[in-house]
């Protein structure tokens, strides 16, 4: 259920209704509708519980019964998008937010040149990887802590945010103290564990899409972030496995459009993973804004072919100045055809 506040209602109030809640066994988190003030109840609901419970409490102004498992996702209740601010950055708005950096972080060294390079040519956040996992235990893991301290301070020097992967519960938080943004991995989408310790912190995460996930999969997955009172979440389209082997994903531009029409969170769209092929990242990029998502994370290196992960589907400078030109024409061109 929903409950939608009146409008004199502030912040205090919903919270005091909050612990009310959960002293009569709900679990309740924030949920606004239509720029007014609303809780959603995300459990302790069953089918003897009448709407007349909610009513008398003080600041409801309406009770809504939600016929649908997506209570925070969906559309049902939030028609209008989210868009999560950052630092004065904005996802899901106009503008559009392009995520670029290299797979893995490498260096210090390293780290501050990528930074610099892809801020001067239109990236807004630096990505890297500290805690990387790989299909083989053999291949390069990542610095670590190490690796999120370099990436902090070269996006801090750079004027840029940051973004960056966590594996497991325990490295929330460290990772949370460097980041901008927190990363679910395709292989964690549904690391329930996981989902719930981010939707418990107070900063945006990244979901991106797993390699079979169907889109009631994905935005299910996401439900578990936002049940847990975060609901600055982020969905990236990455690509599914297919029985097409030529490309290391098959990248699914549909699921723009489709998500778009399913849920009011933020859609960026990963070109590197979903192709796998550095020749494919421009034109899927171009593609994936042509459908209408809210931004792009790609892999970009100043020397790819010695980067130590991914090098096959990573861009360079050049490129990615390249990408950067196109997509925003395209962006614009979009906004002009919707005034």
């Amino acid at each position: 259920m929903i409950l939608i506040l009146k409008e004199n209602t502030g912040l205090p109030e919903r919270e005091h209704l909050i612990k009310r809640l959960e002293f009569m066994g709900f679990k309740a988190v924030p949920s606004d509708s239509e720029g007014q003030l609303a809780v959603a109840i995300v459990s302790g609901i069953d089918r003897k519980t009448k709407t007349e419970l909610f009513h008398s409490l003080p600041s409801v102004e309406k009770v809504i019964k939600l016929n649908q498992q997506m209570k925070l996702a969906g559309r049902e209740i939030k028609k209008e998008r989210t868009i999560i601010n950052i630092k004065g950055e904005g996802i899901g708005g106009d503008d559009l937010v392009i995520m670029a950096g290299p797979c893995a972080v490498e260096s210090r060294e390293s780290t501050f040149e990528i930074a610099e390079a892809v801020a001067s040519a239109g990236a807004s956040v630096l990505r890297g990887g500290a805690f990387k996992p790989r299909t083989s235990p053999y291949d390069f893991q990542g610095l670590g802590e190490e690796g999120v301290k370099y990436l902090a301070e070269a996006a801090e020097k750079y004027g840029l945010l940051t973004i960056s992967e966590v594996m497991d519960v325990e490295q929330v938080d460290i990772v949370v103290d460097y980041v901008d943004i927190l990363q679910i991995g395709a292989r964690n989408m549904q690391n329930f564990s996981l989902l719930k310790a981010v939707g418990k912190i107070n900063k945006p995460v990244m979901l991106k899409r797993g390699f079979s996930a169907t889109y009631k999969d994905f935005l299910m997955a996401a439900e578990y972030i936002l049940s847990e009172g975060n609901p600055n979440v982020v969905l990236c389209e990455r690509g599914v496995r297919t029985f097409e082997n030529y490309t290391r994903n098959m990248l699914d531009i549909t699921a723009v459009p489709v998500l778009k029409q399913l849920s009011h969170l933020p859609v960026v769209v990963d070109p590197s993973h979903g192709t796998g092929i550095r020749s494919l990242v421009i034109p899927m990029a171009m593609a994936a804004v042509a459908a209408g998502a809210d931004g792009l994370m790609v892999e970009v290196h100043t020397n790819p072919d010695k980067a130590l992960l991914d090098a096959k589907q990573t861009i360079d400078i050049e490129m990615f100045k390249l990408m950067v030109k196109s997509v925003i024409a395209i962006k614009n061109m979009t906004l002009s055809d919707s005034l």
